[in-house]
Formats: structure tokens, sequence, C-alpha cells
């Protein structure tokens, strides 16, 4: 059974570290009624803190406390109740950090993950000397703004609102009540914000003689409203996210694993860049081809490189196989190279001439290849596909490599391709397999690397 608590703060670093009449006073202060109602345990609070004068004031309570860098307090909250759902985390930040933050403080409202945002709003960074911030009303005198600010305001409730915060509300450091306002926001299960206006009497407030009257001068003139501006209850992010995890992890799924059942004559690692255009199955087929070479007992990586457009463009895959385990994942000088379209090629063509004469490109027979040391092996590659099948290209070209270096089974890759593809796609790529092993004919054949 937790103890009951008078209070949730310490004296032990000494009074709060605000300039007199500062308006985080009566946030912290109300803040700790505010648990004293609620009669948490001090473990299961969590005060998360940015960089402002709010920011200083998490140590002075009893409960965990995190503090990071400024406009980030919204994330790290958000982190630790998704990570710790059971505990209540409230997040301190000034309208600097929200200013800062915005994009986060979009965020939490439309995921409504279940944090408690107060954020003391006095117009101004005022650890930082007093520049203008996003709630600056307009015509106020800052160090920033000395000519008196031209920028409107930005309304943070409104802000939340729009973005489809459950529970906002907006209050003073002069409000009697604004202990149990705050009261109400930690009790709510999902995003809850509490916009306190108060006075920044190091900066703000003198620079515009700013008072009690005077701020509610400024409610009027951007006809902000206190009180409960949104009170709309819906399931919190958290809750949800689980629910939808638990229910897709327990969907049935079958994962294919590959054990040997092949043998390979690959002595060392070798490097094979399958170098086409966006659309010819590069990728998808250089995967099916290190999956057969894993059957096969090698090690296998891939890398692609292709542009940021859909089916336009290069699509490049490089594999590399190797009998050992593979740490360094670069192809410098490819043992094997696969030129498929024009656009590969171009892509490519730099390496081209510095390939040795250890190294072999097999490539269409249309395709123009620059000089080279390479062994050069010319095969109707696009001819051969436009009788099977368009999308079969890059399988053709590999059953042709398999075929003329021995590296593994051809049959191995027709395993790969039965085991992870479909039934009408796999029978294309079957035959495509066998085609391209039949365009190597064997007195042209290379031994293994």
């Amino acid at each position: 059974m937790v103890e009951h608590r008078t209070t949730y703060m310490t004296d032990a670093i000494g009074p709060l570290p605000y300039c007199p009449g500062c308006g985080h006073h009566f946030v912290i202060k109300a803040l700790d009624k505010a648990l004293v109602n609620l009669q948490l345990d001090p473990k299961e609070v969590v005060i998360v803190t940015d960089i402002g004068c709010i920011g200083l004031s998490d140590r002075y309570f009893v409960t965990n406390a995190f503090h990071g860098l400024h406009g980030r307090s919204i994330t790290y909250g958000c982190g630790l109740k998704l990570a710790r759902p059971e505990l209540t985390v409230i997040v301190l930040a000034g309208d600097g950090g929200c200013g800062i933050g915005g994009a986060h403080l979009l965020n939490v409202a439309r995921r409504n993950i279940g944090v408690t945002l107060i954020v003391a709003n006095n117009f101004n960074y005022g650890m930082t000397g007093g520049q203008h911030s996003v709630t600056t009303p307009v015509g106020g005198v800052t160090t920033t703004t000395p000519w008196g600010n031209v920028e409107g305001p930005m309304d943070l409730c409104g802000t939340a609102v729009a973005a489809g915060a459950a529970w906002v509300a907006r209050s003073t450091m002069f409000e009697k009540n604004l202990a149990d306002t705050m009261t109400d926001a930690i009790k709510q299960p999902g995003f809850a914000m509490l916009d306190v206006w108060e006075l920044c009497t190091a900066y703000y407030s003198p620079r515009n003689q700013l008072k009690k009257k005077d701020v509610d001068t400024l409610l009027d003139r951007y006809d902000c409203k206190l009180g409960v501006l949104a009170d709309n209850p819906r399931p919190e992010y958290s809750e949800s996210y689980r629910e939808a995890y638990k229910a897709g992890s327990t969907a049935t799924r079958t994962k294919t694993s590959i054990e040997q059942r092949f043998t390979s004559k690959v002595t060392k690692q070798t490097g094979i860049v399958i170098a086409g255009n966006a659309g010819q199955k590069i990728k998808s087929t250089a995967t099916l081809f290190a999956q057969a070479a894993m059957s096969a007992g090698l090690a296998a990586t891939q890398k692609d490189d292709y542009p940021i457009t859909v089916m336009t463009g290069h699509s490049l895959a490089e594999i590399i196989l190797s009998p050992q385990r593979i740490d360094y994942t670069a192809i410098e000088t490819p043992d094997h190279l696969v030129l498929i379209s024009a656009e590969g090629l171009e892509r490519i063509r730099s390496r081209i001439g510095d390939l040795p004469q250890t190294s072999t490109i097999y490539t269409d027979e249309n395709l123009d290849v620059p000089p080279t040391g390479a062994r050069v092996v010319r095969l109707p590659l696009a001819a051969t596909a436009a009788k099977i099948g368009r999308l079969s290209i890059a399988v053709i070209a590999l059953g042709a490599v398999l075929k003329d270096t021995g590296m593994f089974p051809t049959e191995a890759f027709a395993t790969a391709i039965t085991m992870f593809q479909g039934a009408k796609i796999a029978e294309v790529n079957l035959k495509a397999v066998e085609a391209g092993a039949s365009l190597v004919h064997p007195d042209e054949t290379s031994s293994a690397p």
C-alpha cells in the first residue's frame, strides 16, 4: 500500500530556482497539489522536461525524472509511455520548447499517446535571455524584437485541438482551480494538454508592463477561452498499438527456412554484379540467387542500387558469395558482371575498362560493351526473355552464369524459385533457368573461382 503523501516535492536541494513572481512557481505548486490529489506512487510517475526555466523543476520532485534536449520533451515522454504504459508520464514544457518541437506536439495529439503535457507559457524564451517565441503577442517587446513583434502568435491549444487532441484546456497562473484542472488532465487516459499562461518577471513582463489584467486582455484579443476546450475520449495509442500487434502476431505466418541441400564449387569470396533497369526484377532475382547459394552451403550478401523513381532508371544488385563468413560487403572488382540493359550498362560503364582478365562479363548480345580486359560472353538474353516472359530476363542471365561457372547447381536456383515464389511466377522462371543454362555451350564453360 502506498503511503499517503502530503507533498511530492523535496526541499533537500533548496527552494525553487525561479525569479520572484515567476509563473513557474504557481505551475509547480499546482502540479504538486494535483499529485497529492491523485496519490500516485512516486515510482510510477515520470516528470519529463527539456531546456528552459521550467526544465529546472523536475529535480524538485520525488518522482522519476527525465531531462533532455530543447524541444524534445514530448518525444521523450512518448517513448517512456510506449515502453512502460503503466507509468504516469507528465511532460513540462515551455512555449519555446513547444515551438521547437512543434511537429512532436502535432503527432502526440493525433496519435493520442497517453502523456500529460503542461505548458508553462510565458510568451518568451526566459532562460536564454528573453527572445521572442511562437506565442509572443504581436507588438511584444523582446531581446530579438526590440521594435515589437510582427509575427502572429501560435494558439497552442487550437493547434492541438486541430491535430485531434483528446483533451485540451487553457488556464492561467492566477486561476484558483489550477491544481484541480491539472488533476483532471493527468487522469485522462489519452493525450491531455494544459496550456498555462503566466508571467516572466525577469524579461517579458517588465519590457511589456504585463500584469494580471493584461493577461486577461490578451485572452480577449486573441479570442482564447479558458477552461476545457476539447474533451473527446478515444482509444489511447499505446493500448491500441499493443492490441493490434497482439492480433497480428497471432495470425498464421509460415516461415521458410533455408537448409543446405546442395554442394558448391566456390572456394573464395566471389562478387557478382547484376546491372539492369527498373522493372526487370533485378533485386528479387538476386535475392533468389543468394538464397539458392545459401542452400549450397555458402554465405551470401546482397546490396542494391536504384534511383528514387519507380519503374524507371537503373537497377543494380551486388551479390557476394563465400564459403566463409563475409565481413566486408563492398565489391571492388566484380568476378562476374551481368549486363542486362542499356540503363544498367551506363550505370556501371566507368568500371568496365578496369576489369582484369580474371573477370567475366555476361552481356546481352545487343549491348555495346566498352573495351575491357575481362572475358566477354555475349548471349541473346532479351530475345530469349521475349519467348518465355520479359520479366524473366534476370533469371535467364543467372541461369547462364551458373551453367558457365558451375558455382552451384542450377537445380539449387530452381529449388529457391519454387520455395519462395508463387506457383504461376515460378512456372515461368523455372523455364527461364533452363533456357539460360541452354545458352551456354559446354565447350565455353569456365572453371569456378
